[in-house]
């Protein structure tokens, strides 16, 4: 399962490398509705902040979007009942890496997932946050990829009847 934190459009034009986020996010989404990844996307008071990014709307297809007001995203009871039982591999991906995104990772392992940070799809407003984020993410368990990594590693194959269509997003 694919887990997608807080991608809002609000927040994403304060992150460092926010348009660079917005791509990468918006490739494992598109890579995980052509390979049937499930998707569950959360929202930090979308009244505030608003809702998910126009420019990644278009792509949450069949994801389930979970409002969401406390910050490690395993706190909400709709997240969790969102989720396949543990001990699962989660792949988490969005913003802010020191906060949500971190918050909820630990919140996974401690449940017991296989967590997947995916490191180039992640981001804060300043690059020393999310530099710890990652570090403290991998200290306490997760275990740090990449948005090709992942792709890939849901490919299985070249084999794969939908390896055309997933590699085109990646080109």
């Amino acid at each position: 399962m694919l887990v997608i934190v807080d991608m809002q459009a609000r927040l994403l034009p304060h992150l460092e490398g926010g348009e660079r986020l917005a791509a990468r996010v918006g490739m494992l989404l598109r890579a995980a509705h052509l390979l049937d990844v499930p998707v569950v996307v959360t929202e930090q008071n979308p009244q505030g902040l608003g809702g998910t990014a126009d420019a990644l709307r278009g792509d949450l297809r069949r994801a389930k979007v979970i409002e969401k007001h406390t910050f490690d995203a395993t706190l909400a009871p709709a997240f969790i009942d969102a989720l396949p039982p543990a001990p699962a591999t989660l792949w988490v991906a969005g913003a802010e890496a020191h906060v949500c995104v971190l918050l909820t990772v630990l919140g996974l392992l401690r449940l017991g997932y296989r967590v997947e940070y995916v490191a180039d799809a992640v981001a804060s407003r300043r690059a020393d946050d999310r530099a710890v984020a990652l570090e403290r993410a991998q200290q306490d368990g997760a275990r740090l990829t990449t948005v090709e990594t992942a792709i890939f590693g849901w490919l299985g194959s070249f084999r794969h009847p939908r390896f055309r269509d997933v590699l085109a997003l990646i080109r």
